[in-house]
């Protein structure tokens, strides 16, 4: 997504010879953690790989063309695709509103997942500062501030499937977490009560949790951020 460029075709951007879905379907085999691969609609894959202008031979462009997403440990992270029933987000369609408004601009950080806490990663291009461009950053609903991970998006998918989540997430996850978030809509998030960022909310196991779409707490987090 650029000023002033012309479009590359889907025939442009498949990428047969050198397709970055084997490399993504590697990591897969490889993982340590719980991977679930939502089956793409063919129509909205070309879409969605259009608008992304990535080409395939990318883990990002092949993640967009192959996948309706990918949900990691019962669906705790979502990693955005071209979207699906079960997850009804495509990456353009999800960051237009939020990183760049009107189609064709050019994005200063592009959003490519979340988590059932509202937590959101997205690959920084300038909004967070030009030395870490290319790097992941993490919106910690605790803190409300973006935090760099360190690394870019391939290292970040491969942290995904084979990374220590629970380390990651250390004091975010209430016990038997797992039931519930397994039962819930990948466009939906949990609201947590008293807020995350407060001194009454820091312990997980005593909060109220609430299902609500995943767009109210990014309003509620990037009013108050």
């Amino acid at each position: 997504m650029a000023q002033n460029f012309t479009p590359k075709s889907l025939s442009e951007l498949i990428n047969t010879e050198e397709p970055g879905w084997k490399l993504v379907e590697e990591w897969i085999k490889e993982g340590k953690n719980k991977i679930e691969v939502l089956p793409k609609i063919q129509a909205r894959a070309e879409k969605a790989l259009l608008e992304s202008q990535v080409t395939t031979r990318s883990p990002m462009g092949a993640i967009v063309y192959e996948t309706g997403g990918i949900l990691v440990d019962d669906g705790w992270i979502r990693i955005l695709g071209s979207g699906s029933e079960r997850f009804d987000r495509s990456l353009i369609e999800w960051n237009q509103g939020k990183s760049f408004i009107n189609s064709g601009e050019q994005p200063a950080y592009l959003l490519i997942a979340d988590d059932v806490l509202g937590g959101f990663f997205a690959i920084n291009n300038g909004a967070f500062g030009k030395d870490e461009s290319g790097k992941i950053f993490y919106f910690a609903p605790e803190s409300l501030t973006w935090e760099s991970l360190g690394i870019g998006y391939s290292d970040f998918i491969y942290f995904c499937f084979s990374g220590d989540l629970d380390k990651f997430y250390k004091g975010f996850r209430w016990m038997n977490w797992e039931k519930d978030v397994r039962g819930l809509d990948a466009n939906m998030a949990f609201s947590l009560m008293p807020y995350p960022w407060t001194k009454e909310g820091k312990n997980i196991n005593k909060v109220t949790r609430k299902a609500v779409p995943i767009q109210e707490l990014w309003n509620l987090y990037m009013d108050n951020e």
